[in-house]
């Protein structure tokens, strides 16, 4: 890329825009591509702004008036640009810019006149759209995703481009995945395993092994949140599944990362079975799976997943020791509450600070009705006590009825100890 980078400007320079435009915008949109390349795979932005440039360079010689699928092309390469620009930053105006560039080039890329390019267009759009539906509470952005990825796959069918329309049938179920976890039901999430295992069908293991890990770990957290809506255990056992499909690829050697994130997801999986069914069976791979994930995913690399792991393990842990006698599984997991809120602050992430607060309460209650031991229900009911404020204060309605009765019982338990 670095190259052809230097050839496209050493082209500018020998073939300037007085001398013959056209040629100088084709130049300038060759520059925009690779500078795009390289500006993806980098860390730092001077790359990607370069490319929108020259992408502005073009459309300043193929304008809407005198070459509108030329305007169009440079349109969306700038909407490329904006779009990943915008994934880096906290703010979304990079992305509304972004589909804004987009909805310009499809007002020259219709289906009629370049359907390919038209799908590619709403492909792009709908991957923007997706990224500000993450960031929003609302599902409207999630929505308009859905259609424009619907949209590209009305002409990049599974005949004509294969592996476009199995990236964008992954895409689609990534959107549909996001609308399921935010709604009730699960018609979205079926919609989204649907749309994940025709993906599958092209996203082959052996053609590419870390999309399909990837696709198979994004089908175990549609399985998963299903399973926990549905009684049974079927799909949770499915999930167990794809998430450990998905663990053949997403080796700890290749991608340690993705490997610990994985390892959570089964453990999330692993937890919500062992809940389910007796014995401590599944709920002790759940634990194992934490814990393998917390090897790679250490407090001053990705703390906030780190944190997140750490109040999983010790969900797990306090389940386990409410169903076995002794201490030393509570015990254990008031240590993980404890590590995960080393990150939980309460004035990074309240939130989730006060369901630490919370779930850390609980077990030190357990821990106290266990060994009879007045102070460690003091701290249980102090605990409570503040995650009911935090609830209070973000009108988290259904978490503070729960945590102000949990007040209510410890004090009660409190009364009766000797």
């Amino acid at each position: 890329l670095t190259d052809a980078i230097q050839r496209y400007r050493t082209a500018l320079d020998l073939a300037p825009r007085d001398r013959s435009a056209e040629d100088w915008a084709s130049t300038q949109m060759g520059l925009g591509d690779a500078l795009f390349r390289l500006g993806e795979r980098e860390s730092g932005t001077a790359h990607l702004e370069e490319a929108a440039n020259a992408y502005r360079a073009a459309s300043e010689v193929r304008t809407h008036a005198t070459n509108p699928q030329g305007w169009a092309a440079a349109q969306n390469g700038i909407g490329n640009v904006l779009g990943t620009l915008g994934e880096r930053e906290s703010t979304a105006a990079l992305l509304e810019q972004a589909v804004d560039a987009y909805r310009a080039a499809l007002e020259e890329r219709t289906r009629e006149r370049v359907p390919l390019d038209w799908a590619m267009t709403q492909n792009n759009l709908g991957t923007v759209l997706r990224r500000l539906g993450d960031r929003e509470s609302g599902n409207v952005r999630l929505e308009q995703a859905t259609a424009a990825y619907r949209a590209a796959l009305k002409e990049w069918t599974r005949d004509r481009e294969p592996l476009m329309w199995a990236t964008t049938q992954n895409s689609l179920g990534n959107a549909l995945l996001r609308l399921g976890e935010r709604e009730n039901g699960t018609a979205r999430l079926e919609q989204a395993v649907a749309a994940y295992d025709a993906a599958l069908q092209e996203l082959t293991r052996d053609r590419v092994p870390l999309v399909w890990a990837a696709t198979q770990n994004d089908m175990g957290l549609a399985l998963r949140t299903i399973g926990e809506r549905m009684s049974g255990t079927v799909p949770l056992e499915q999930a167990v599944a794809a998430f450990s499909a998905a663990l053949t690829e997403f080796t700890r050697n290749r991608v340690p990362l993705d490997w610990a994130a994985t390892q959570n997801n089964l453990g999330g999986a692993l937890q919500r079975l062992g809940e389910r069914v007796e014995g401590t069976d599944r709920l002790e791979q759940a634990v194992a799976a934490y814990r393998a994930a917390l090897e790679e995913a250490p407090g001053d690399r990705v703390s906030m997943l780190w944190a997140t792991i750490q109040y999983n393990l010790g969900t797990t842990l306090q389940t386990l020791g409410v169903r076995e006698s002794g201490t030393a599984q509570l015990e254990q997991a008031v240590a993980a509450y404890r590590a995960a809120q080393e990150e939980w602050l309460p004035d990074r992430v309240p939130l989730n600070w006060a369901y630490s607060q919370f779930a850390l309460a609980v077990a030190l209650a357990n821990l106290a009705e266990r060994t009879q031991d007045r102070a460690r229900m003091t701290e249980a009911i102090a605990a409570m006590r503040s995650a009911v404020e935090v609830f209070r204060q973000g009108n988290v309605t259904y978490w503070l009825l729960i945590a102000e009765q949990r007040v209510k019982d410890m004090e009660a338990a409190l009364a009766k100890m000797p």
